[in-house]
């Protein structure tokens, strides 16, 4: 073997042992920093949020890091590796083509990706631009919808509990016209690739969103209808309970029994809504009471009995004072509705197990029997007073 062949021998082993060497060296740099950070989960690593919504916890955000760590130590393994080859083969006369071959496959894609870069420096220019003006619009249009909020700003016929899902609205807008104007400039978006790949997404939305979108139309609906707010008492499909949470697809309720009952948006728009807060504030909410009694028991002496259970009974407003209505006089009695105001709303469920008590504790003060009419046969008891009996057939 003579001499040069031997020292081409030697340089591919320095060449494989200083690429070795360097693997060898990236490994534990990549090994130490990986090390370093579960260290150190907890307190250098914060949790990763959006807002006030806690996407990953520190010990996630590490494992995510160290895997991203590993995915970048392996890539440069494998260039090392690659470029490692091409230097070796051209040592030799023999495989120096090989070499200018493999070079040719590594700088191909790098001279492609750098052309591009360069011929859509101009392209990214205008993104920027566009990016920048879409940000000082959306600032300049949270200022405006802060200041309506606080009431500094002041508009005839828009109300401040529109402020914030309008905002969302114009935001959703601003960012569908902003992607619009950019999708134009970005790289390959001419390509057929690039178009199938947008299709494909927007024949999926489109058969995938239906309840989404009929939702989020009735949320939109529902919000500049205003038949609630956050906070307010309602009855809706036979539950009554305080609105806890207004969002684009759901409604939520806290019933007295502290469950939560959601609705979707649709389903509340095509809903009967009772509010029982909206007038508490001005006159107050009427609550009533409706009771059957037989004709011997004269109207003017249920009058009495019920306007003073309401008297004595709390939470209930002083003006404007309760008031009895005669609603039917029906074959064997007569129907009386109690009616109260009250502005205490949370406590509608409590007012009515206390009017129903002091109406029972008033009938018995008054030597009022309270057995219904339709109930009378022998089982009355002796000491009853005289009613009329409904006869069955």
């Amino acid at each position: 073997m003579d001499i040069a062949a031997l020292q081409r021998i030697g340089i591919v082993a320095a060449i494989c042992a200083g690429q070795a060497l360097f693997i060898w060296l990236l490994w534990f740099l990549f090994k130490k920093a990986a090390a370093r950070i579960r260290s150190g989960a907890g307190h250098r690593i914060k949790p990763f949020s959006i807002g006030k919504y806690r996407l990953l916890g520190a010990s996630q955000v590490e494992e995510v890091i160290v895997f991203f760590l590993n995915i970048i130590k392996y890539f440069l393994t494998f260039v090392l590796l690659f470029i490692t080859l091409p230097i070796v083969f051209s040592t030799h006369p023999a495989t120096e083509e090989l070499a200018q071959t493999l070079f040719g496959h590594i700088l191909s894609p790098l001279r492609s990706i750098l052309d591009g870069f360069i011929e859509h420096i101009p392209n990214f220019f205008t993104i920027i631009i566009i990016l920048l003006i879409t940000k000082y619009v959306l600032k300049a249009l949270k200022f405006f919808i802060r200041q309506i909020e606080r009431g500094t700003l002041v508009i005839p016929g828009f109300y401040t509990d529109w402020a914030h899902p309008t905002f969302n609205i114009l935001r959703f807008l601003i960012y569908a016209f902003t992607l619009a104007m950019i999708y134009p400039h970005l790289p390959g978006s001419e390509s057929r690739a690039f178009q199938g790949v947008s299709v494909f997404v927007g024949v999926i939305f489109s058969l995938g969103s239906s309840t989404v979108i009929a939702n989020l139309v009735a949320g939109l609906v529902l919000t500049y209808m205003r038949p609630f707010k956050i906070g307010d008492l309602i009855e809706l499909k036979e539950i009554r309970g305080y609105v806890v949470e207004k969002s684009p697809f759901v409604i939520r309720l806290r019933n007295n029994k502290n469950e939560i009952i959601s609705f979707p948006n649709i389903t509340v728009l095509n809903s009967d809504i009772i509010n029982y807060s909206t007038s508490a504030g001005e006159e107050g909410l009427i609550l009533h009471v409706e009771i059957t009694m037989g004709y011997d028991v004269p109207w003017r002496t249920m009058y009495d009995v019920l306007i003073s259970a309401a008297s004595k009974t709390p939470h209930l407003s002083e003006h404007p004072k309760p008031y009895v209505l005669q609603s039917a006089l029906d074959d064997f009695y007569a129907r009386y509705q109690l009616n109260v105001y009250t502005r205490e709303v949370e406590r509608v469920t409590l007012i009515y197990s206390l009017l129903y008590q002091h109406i029972q504790d008033e009938c018995a003060a008054a030597g009022i029997n309270l057995f219904a009419p339709h109930f009378y046969k022998s089982e009355v008891p002796k000491d009853a007073p005289p009613r009329h009996i409904k006869k069955e057939d």
